[in-house]
């Protein structure tokens, strides 16, 4: 089963278990709990449900892991030619990381393969 979420304005396609790098929340703690409500699309294996443009009552579950990392740094340069003008600044963008624990999808019905179908699919593909 995997869901696509909206948070800050991006999508992220997300699974039970998946590691999520979202922009910095201030007020996040080690532990916390996140909540997004904003739920596009959910796949429960053989059915879909598509929202119009959210799906009514689903939500996903996530706990912060950590709440302050820095990204890579950015570079920025400004320079104009013949004019001795040169300015060099960096910049390192804050995000937060989140486990996503529980999805909850009213009314979607989760198909699950069993072992032997699993076997036979990976030994023809």
């Amino acid at each position: 089963m995997f869901v696509v979420i909206e948070d800050g304005s991006r999508q992220y396609t997300i699974q039970e278990g998946d590691t999520l790098t979202i922009d910095y929340r201030a007020t996040a703690n080690e532990g916390d709990s996140i909540t997004f409500e904003s739920v596009l699309l959910a796949n429960g294996g053989g059915a879909s449900s598509i929202g119009a443009p959210t799906i009514e009552g689903a939500s996903v579950e996530a706990e912060v892991v950590n709440p302050e990392f820095k990204g890579e740094k950015l570079e920025i340069q400004k320079f104009r030619r013949r004019k001795n003008s040169r300015r060099h600044t960096g910049h390192r963008q804050k995000y937060t990381t989140v486990l996503i624990k529980t999805i909850t999808v009213p009314g979607l019905e989760i198909v699950k393969e069993s072992a032997a179908e699993e076997e036979t699919a990976a030994t023809e593909g």
